[in-house]
């Protein structure tokens, strides 16, 4: 039976899709603006005011003073480093800590689940953690940014409710057909929640890639930094900003030089967000199922 709409409903969709693009024109500006800026004359998105719909000009000199610059390169590598080697460390943990936890035999468990709560909402502080980190031998190192953000609580806790909410009958099966825990997990569990993994995946990625205060803290050598660590220093120390000017310079682009530093920013965000704007799309379906089934309570 299909039940007759009336004015009010047309009207209440009417307005729900009025605010829901004007929503996403807010979020989606922004990202135009950079994009449109980053192609811009210097000299012309100097002397703009207001909107921004369209690069002024075009020019691709600010991608070629950042993509040559060897800070930005570094620091491109290093931050495919963290993210790749880093997600996988975090993946490993969490799927290890998520299936143990998850096991209904496991002695103490909930005790254990207590104290590993406990850790969401205190901490050490930044002293503490430094200090440990320096104990370690980690300082100035790749690992000082992998190591102690090996896990996270809530993702673990997301990922062993996604593997409780699986049949025990799966693993009874396996069981008898002579399949030990890593059989279990990787061939059967894994597998049957690829959701979950995919977001919980993501967010670790999207939390490397957009990491940027544990190298301030840990790192001393500018050949280790992120790149965001080198976008925030276009960005706010204003002198990073006048190095790549000054490049562009001896590269024989004097004639932008005075105003350069301010479409460089803007190539500098472009190329630090593409990865991750091309990866969100791809990932975007498994959000709410994955979310939703590492949700349910027991």
């Amino acid at each position: 039976m299909v039940m007759k709409r009336g004015l009010g409903d047309y009207i209440f969709d009417s307005l729900n899709y009025i605010l829901m693009f004007l929503f996403s024109l807010t979020c989606l500006y922004p990202v135009l603006y950079v994009i449109f800026a980053s192609f811009s004359e210097p000299s012309q998105i100097v002397r703009s005011t207001g909107v921004l719909l369209r690069p002024l000009g075009f020019t691709l000199a600010g991608y070629n003073v950042v993509l040559n610059n060897p800070n930005i390169q570094s620091g491109y590598l290093n931050t495919i480093i963290y993210a790749s080697v880093g997600t996988t460390v975090n993946m490993l943990m969490t799927v290890f800590g998520a299936y143990v936890l998850s096991r209904r035999y496991l002695y103490l468990r909930k005790i254990i689940m207590v104290f590993i709560i406990i850790t969401m909402y205190f901490g050490g502080g930044l002293i503490p953690n430094f200090l440990l980190v320096r104990a370690l031998g980690l300082i100035n190192t790749r690992a000082a940014l992998i190591l102690p953000q090996a896990i996270g609580t809530w993702n673990m806790i997301v990922m062993r409710t996604a593997f409780r909410s699986i049949p025990a009958s799966l693993e009874e099966s396996a069981r008898i057909d002579g399949a030990n825990d890593f059989t279990i997990l990787f061939r059967i569990i894994i597998p049957v929640v690829p959701a979950t993994m995919a977001v919980i995946t993501l967010f670790y990625v999207v939390g490397h890639w957009n990491s940027w205060l544990p190298a301030v803290i840990y790192l001393r050598s500018r050949s280790l930094f992120p790149l965001q660590l080198i976008l925030r220093e276009i960005l706010i120390a204003h002198g990073a900003g006048g190095n790549l000017a000054a490049e562009a310079v001896e590269a024989g682009s004097e004639r932008v030089m005075p105003l350069i530093e301010e479409i460089v920013k803007y190539c500098t965000i472009v190329i630090a967000t593409i990865p991750i704007l091309c990866i969100y799309p791809f990932c975007q379906r498994f959000f709410i199922k994955g979310v939703m089934l590492g949700s349910l309570k027991e």
